[in-house]
């Protein structure tokens, strides 16, 4: 309990409602029709959906995704017809079951919406009001006003309403349940008759002809990727710093300026027991508690050596009465204020009297002293030397990128103009590729994808100009010039023969293999010998003794009617396998997973219900859609 006060709380519940819109449906399955009102994007029940109705969608949705994915999500992704079709179909979906509650009187009542802020964690005060101040910087900090956001909670409630009502009655019958568990509870014992590719190589006879033909077909696979030699300036923030010398006086000034942030203060270390008693406890109940907490008082002055006895067997704070009381070093504001008082006043090894918080009563010893320390200057030097670079360079950034991009522009068939004005190197990087190369380190700036485009456009290529200042990351440009340039080519056919000999023979010792296979089948089905099979191995669905997927399904869908059963499987590459079923028996049945199995057949169930429920309204409300709104790049799926 008392670790807990000093841990930070993220309001992590209230965060998610913030971001989180009712999204039932992944697709449609509703005619699209020509939609000739050109100012919406389409209509349900004789209502349109606007153009800025479908913006302010998108933009949520992208919005949504840059908090999931942060700065690796592209918002492009969000502007293509199937994603826009994705946002369309929410939105037509959210309108029919706005019409569906309409027609319902489906509402949430002021004191359902206010219980249900009121109970958000995190946003209630010690003494137990609502931090109204706290629940209107989230919403701020999400870009809501209270009444927006209680307007879209309100929605929500109502939406769950509709969802409780269709999904509380979703059930799956408990025989058919009772079947699917037996089916994965069903054992079968096979054996396995291996033929193995690799025993059949020595059989294959491959020709040239095969090897050519081969490689006329996998051209694919023997092309070198066009490649680029480049050299390469970059401008940022580090770059910057290099050059910026900081003398001893500058070193000192800043030290002198921000001692408190190479200080700690004093720190101190206790141990305490602690007598709960809630702060709206009976006043019988405190008094219990306060001379209970006084009792143990009393045995501690006269031992103080038990302390640590008596705190792991009465102290309510179970996470440091484990220890036998020890809080470890805290410092000032770390613990509730009667706590920190009273352990500040104290000097090493002496005891408190009891003290009382919100949390009960406290005996407090004082077990060591951390004094506040400031580190030298020698020290830190180095870091401060760090940080008046760095508070240069970003300030001398601005300036210096506008000269770096107009002399790129500018003097556009060399970087050497804007190395030297800058005192930047230039850099030579090999083996470019218009998409990143895993070869390259990964660390280097030309491995990134806007500068890939850059340098691989017509201007760089062609007509040897620099490119454009391209900003890889941010307070980061880069402009490059093409040295070499290698088009596309094909690995010539001497070069790469011996892989494609390797190849040809694996694929048709495969074949070999398969077809041999293939005839032990027959021969077994007409008469059963178990010469040459493995041991025998019991596989279920619960657990299949490490056979291959694609064999699994086939040996557990083979019919068994007649015993023993066979099954011939391929192994791409690698060979034919023929199993052997000699029996099939009922598992041994677990009543806990078949709980766990009911209830998510129930959930699924209860999902294909509201799917299906949505389709219907859907349908009922006479859907109608502009194509051209999903198909036609609109200026809302860009950054904004």
């Amino acid at each position: 309990m008392f670790e807990y006060i000093r841990t930070h709380q993220r309001l992590m519940q209230f965060l998610l409602l913030l971001i989180i819109f009712p999204s039932f449906v992944a697709g449609g399955v509703f005619s699209y029709k020509s939609f000739q009102d050109g100012g919406g994007v389409a209509t349900v029940g004789g209502k349109s959906i606007s153009q800025q109705e479908f913006n302010i969608a998108q933009r949520e949705q992208i919005d949504r995704m840059r908090q999931m994915y942060g700065a690796q999500f592209d918002s492009k992704m969000l502007n293509t017809p199937e994603a826009r079709k994705s946002i369309l179909d929410n939105l037509i979906a959210q309108h029919a079951l706005n019409a569906e509650v309409a027609k319902n009187h489906l509402s949430i009542p002021d004191q359902v919406l206010q219980q249900n802020i009121l109970s958000t964690p995190g946003l209630v005060k010690p003494d137990g009001s609502f931090d109204a101040e706290r629940y209107k910087s989230i919403l701020a900090s999400q870009g809501m006003s209270t009444a927006g956001y209680e307007q879209r909670l309100r929605q929500d409630l109502v939406y769950q309403q509709l969802v409780n009502a269709v999904q509380g009655s979703a059930f799956v019958p408990k025989t058919v349940a009772a079947n699917l568990s037996a089916m994965n509870e069903q054992e079968r014992d096979v054996q396995a008759l291996i033929f193995k590719a690799a025993d059949y190589a020595s059989k294959v006879k491959v020709t040239d002809e095969m090897l050519k033909a081969y490689y006329d077909k996998n051209a694919a696979m023997f092309e070198i990727p066009e490649a680029i030699k480049a050299e390469y300036v970059v401008l940022s923030n580090d770059s910057l710093a290099a050059q910026i010398d900081v003398s001893d006086a500058d070193v000192q000034s800043y030290y002198e300026q921000n001692k408190k942030n190479y200080s700690t203060e004093e720190q101190r270390r206790a141990s305490h027991i602690l007598i709960e008693v809630k702060k709206d406890a009976s006043d019988k109940d405190k008094a219990a508690a306060k001379a209970k907490a006084e009792s143990l008082l009393a045995e501690v002055r006269k031992n103080p050596a038990s302390f640590a006895k008596l705190a792991k067997e009465n102290s309510a704070d179970t996470g440091s009465a484990e220890r036998g009381g020890d809080l470890d070093f805290f410092g000032k504001g770390a613990m509730v204020k009667p706590f920190e008082d009273a352990a500040y006043k104290l000097k090493q090894g002496e005891i408190s009297d009891v003290v009382q918080s919100d949390f009960g009563y406290h005996i407090i010893q004082l077990t060591a002293i951390k004094p506040a320390a400031l580190k030298p200057l020698e020290e830190v030097k180095p870091a401060i030397v760090a940080e008046i670079k760095k508070q240069k360079a970003s300030k001398a950034y601005a300036e210096a990128a506008e000269t770096f991009t107009n002399t790129v522009y500018e003097q556009a068939d060399s970087l050497k103009p804007v190395a030297d004005k800058l005192k930047l190197k230039i850099q030579t990087v090999e083996g470019l590729t218009r998409k990143p190369n895993p070869a390259l380190p990964p660390t280097v700036l030309t491995n990134n994808q806007k500068f890939l485009t850059a340098i691989f456009g017509d201007s760089a290529i062609k007509k040897k100009l620099n490119t454009d200042a391209v900003e890889a990351a941010p307070s980061t440009l880069i402009a490059g010039h093409v040295v070499e340039y290698k088009p596309a080519s094909k690995r010539p056919f001497e070069e790469v023969k011996a892989t494609i000999t390797a190849a040809v023979t694996q694929a048709e010792a495969a074949a070999l293999a398969k077809k041999e296979g293939e005839a032990k089948l027959q021969a077994l089905k007409a008469a059963d010998n178990t010469a040459g099979f493995s041991d025998t191995k019991t596989i279920s669905r619960l657990k299949n003794q490490d056979v291959p997927g694609p064999a699994l399904v086939d040996l557990l869908k083979a019919d068994t009617q007649k015993l023993p059963a066979f099954v011939g499987i391929e192994a791409p590459g690698n060979g034919y396998v023929v199993y052997r079923i000699s029996k099939v028996r009922a598992g041994t049945p677990d009543e806990a997973r078949r709980a766990s199995e009911r209830t998510q057949l129930d959930g699924a169930q209860a999902q294909q219900d509201m799917f299906s429920y949505v389709e219907n309204l859907k349908k009922k409300a006479k859907v109608t859609i502009n194509q051209a709104a999903i198909e036609t790049t609109t200026a809302s799926g860009g950054d904004q």
